[in-house]
């Protein structure tokens, strides 16, 4: 079968959406993770964009670890599907709006002449939360990091994703350019407000006149992303052949939701993402909290619990009424911790995510959402178990998510058999568990001292250590279903009311 490449364009079938007219070529975004959340959010924001109103944004990805993306995208001229995977079947369009592709690793001098050419005007980022080297629970720059401690030694030869803005920066500044826009799309709080504290920090490192340059000059908007876009397996691959009649070695996968709610502080010109439905806000946090606790705090909850009672897939997941159960009583104790956002309904808004988590066509594995879980919970589940203890509201559901996940970073499944645990302190998790045994108290002390995830806080409160050990314990003596059916008080025959009440 032949490739998809500019080439080959003509012998598209009808079906397949495609861009019109000439390929961008004009204003640049500079984007840091070329990974298929970018390509199926932000390019896809970015052509309907440049579409509606005429103008030629391009994208220019950058591979901070790998060239596998270069190495997809490259030989089909940066062409690639985008499929919307709807329950009533998919849809296949055509994306051009990503030109070109680095890879830092390769040539980080080539990443940081981009980034300070002219041409360059916003660099964004999904680089998830790992990929800011900072300590989840005090924000701070994480000074330790091997590729911070190399990128303060070696400015000119970045290898982390603030040592490349940094340089990229400096190197404008030099030149007697403006900065570029700094835009995260990471699942951060205060992402805009978290890279601007990391990048002025590591600036400081190197030269106070530069810092105070970039906090003089630069901007760091925030905002919230939304959709969910799972891992794109080989049968996608086939499916897609078979759809377009051309080979496309990295199809994206996605669900037809979609949300982009973003602080409009952009300081030399964006495209016009809200001709494409992106929400232009003067303040983009009350959406990035309701996402953050509701979206991503049950996503990652269902995902440990999910994986640990046998289901691969989210949709698997949440087809079972057990865990579909717990997430209406983990959302109960989630949205009295939320402020609205202006005309949302929280608990309409809860009920969408179940609808979008149950979506059978979209095949997002559990395993996937697990990783990372060490730079995710203080966001997703701890904030609000905070707001709950300091005003003494039970919050059992939100303390089983978190046993969930210390089950999980065990790295031991109810059968005995090893979990590949992909997080940055997976080697501290395995001498924990290796020292605990099944001792869920230990376990829990081993867990709860990394102040990078706990903080100083929570380890100090017996009542919270307690609560834990029981609800992982029960884990460990009698696995993820027969728990929560305790925990829901749940009976195979009973009514849906019943099964939703409980302890």
């Amino acid at each position: 079968m032949e490739r998809l490449s500019p080439a080959t364009l003509a012998t598209l079938p009808p079906s397949v959406a495609r861009p019109a007219g000439a390929r961008p070529a004009g204003p640049r975004i500079v984007h840091l993770g070329l990974g298929a959340f970018a390509r199926a959010h932000l390019a896809a924001y970015t052509q309907e964009a440049n579409a509606k109103a005429g103008t030629t944004w391009q994208i220019v990805g950058v591979s901070l670890q790998r060239p596998d993306m270069r190495d997809a995208l490259k030989p089909q001229g940066g062409l690639y599907t985008l499929v919307t995977r709807a329950p009533e079947g998919p849809i296949f369009e055509l994306l051009d709006v990503v030109t070109d592709v680095l890879v830092a690793p390769e040539n980080p001098a080539a990443v940081v002449d981009i980034l300070a050419d002219a041409a360059t005007r916003i660099v964004t980022l999904t680089v998830t939360e790992k990929g800011y080297c900072h300590l989840p629970a005090t924000g701070r720059l994480n000074l330790e990091h091997p590729d911070i401690g190399h990128d303060l030694a070696h400015p000119e030869t970045p290898r982390s994703a603030p040592g490349f803005l940094v340089a990229g920066l400096a190197k404008r500044r030099a030149l007697g350019l403006p900065p570029f826009t700094l835009l995260s799309c990471d699942n951060l709080p205060s992402n805009g407000r978290v890279l601007h504290g990391l990048v002025l920090e590591f600036a400081a490192k190197l030269d106070h006149a530069l810092a105070a340059w970039i906090e003089e000059t630069a901007s760091f908007p925030c905002c919230m992303v939304d959709r969910i876009v799972p891992a794109t397996t080989a049968s996608d691959i086939a499916e897609t052949a078979a759809a377009i009649g051309l080979h496309d070695a990295s199809p994206v996968m996605s669900e037809p939701f979609r949300q982009w709610a973003i602080e409009d502080h952009f300081i030399s010109g964006r495209p016009a993402w809200e001709m494409a439905g992106a929400e232009m806000v003067a303040e983009v946090a009350p959406y990035e909290f309701m996402k953050l606790r509701m979206l991503n705090g049950a996503h990652s909850s269902l995902a440990y619990l999910g994986y640990l009672a046998g289901h691969e897939t989210v949709a698997d997941a949440t087809a079972d009424p057990l865990i579909a159960a717990f997430l209406e009583r983990l959302w109960a104790e989630i949205i009295p911790t939320v402020p609205a956002p202006p005309g949302v309904d929280l608990a309409d808004y809860a009920r969408r995510l179940l609808e979008r988590f149950r979506n059978p066509a979209i095949r997002h594995r559990t395993w996937q959402i697990a990783m990372d879980g060490s730079q995710k919970l203080p966001q997703r589940l701890l904030g609000t178990l905070r707001w709950r203890l300091e005003r003494g509201h039970p919050c059992p559901a939100i303390l089983l998510g978190i046993a969930g996940w210390m089950r999980y970073a065990a790295g031991q499944d109810e059968r005995g058999e090893a979990i590949d645990v992909r997080d940055p302190l997976a080697a501290r998790f395995a001498a924990i568990a290796s020292a605990a045994g099944d001792d869920p108290a230990a376990l829990v002390d081993g867990f709860m001292r990394i102040e990078s995830i706990f903080g100083g806080d929570l380890p100090a409160r017996d009542d919270l250590r307690r609560a834990l050990t029981a609800s992982l314990g029960t884990l460990l003596s009698h696995g993820a279903h027969e728990t929560l059916a305790h925990f829901l008080n749940w009976s195979p025959n009973a009514g849906a009311s019943n099964q939703r009440s409980g302890a």
